[in-house]
């Protein structure tokens, strides 16, 4: 899963392009100012940053910068109000791979960041399969067979396994896991339809000696599963 770094001051702005790009696949990490940020790049690695240019504590561009030059190959994506001329050649002259002025349509934004992840190369390349050995999960033919018994799997099971499967090893928190499920019917499932949902699919695939899943409590939930 692609990691993104989303550097917005404004906090319902910053919550809402989060929502939007954890519901589209990928992981996001809120930064409001350039020192929250600053910390992220030090202790972390991303896909692609989301930059505004107006923060609290220094500008946008200057992080660009000094982002570009710790890590050149990382795609950056202005997202601004600040629309003239200069300062869209300003962000390109930084090595930004796009420059998007508020306001702006989601739909439009999300594509311009599949555009920046493609063209860097960073856009990951699921498997349809996985399995251990013991566990084997067909996420085409929506089959999931354990030990050589196959298993009931509802849909949204399936949607879980896929999502704890392609970020293995990584913490998955439930409001990430509760924006990639919906019933049948298009509803938004609850927090507590989530735990039951969870408990349920590891009684399914789970016995005393393959334990896949475990819960980071106050945080979410990790696939411990390896693939073979």
């Amino acid at each position: 899963m692609d990691r993104i770094l989303v550097v917005e001051d404004d906090l319902a702005l910053n919550a809402g392009l989060c929502f939007e790009l954890d519901t589209s696949g990928y992981l996001t990490v809120a930064a409001y100012n350039c020192q929250k940020a600053r910390q992220l790049l030090a202790e972390d690695s991303f896909d692609l940053a989301l930059l505004d240019v107006n923060l609290p504590d220094g500008n946008g561009f200057e992080l660009c910068r000094e982002l570009k030059a710790a890590h050149p190959k990382l795609p950056v994506i202005f997202l601004t109000a600040n629309d003239l001329e200069e300062d869209v050649l300003n962000g390109f002259d930084l090595g930004a791979d796009d420059y998007v002025t508020k306001p702006f349509h989601m739909k439009i934004l999300l594509r311009r960041v599949e555009v920046a992840l493609r063209r860097s190369g960073k856009t990951q390349v699921q498997s349809n399969r996985w399995s251990d050995g013991f566990l084997v999960l067909d996420f085409d033919g929506l089959t999931a067979v354990r030990g050589g018994e196959k298993l009931a799997i509802t849909p949204n099971e399936y949607k879980l396994l896929r999502t704890l499967t392609e970020n293995a090893g990584n913490i998955l928190t439930r409001q990430i896991l509760l924006g990639r499920l919906w019933d049948s019917d298009g509803n938004f499932i609850d927090d507590h339809t989530l735990t039951v949902t969870m408990n349920r699919l590891r009684a399914k695939i789970e016995d005393e000696t393959h334990t896949y899943i475990q819960t980071v409590r106050g945080m979410g939930y990790l696939w411990k599963g390896v693939r073979q």
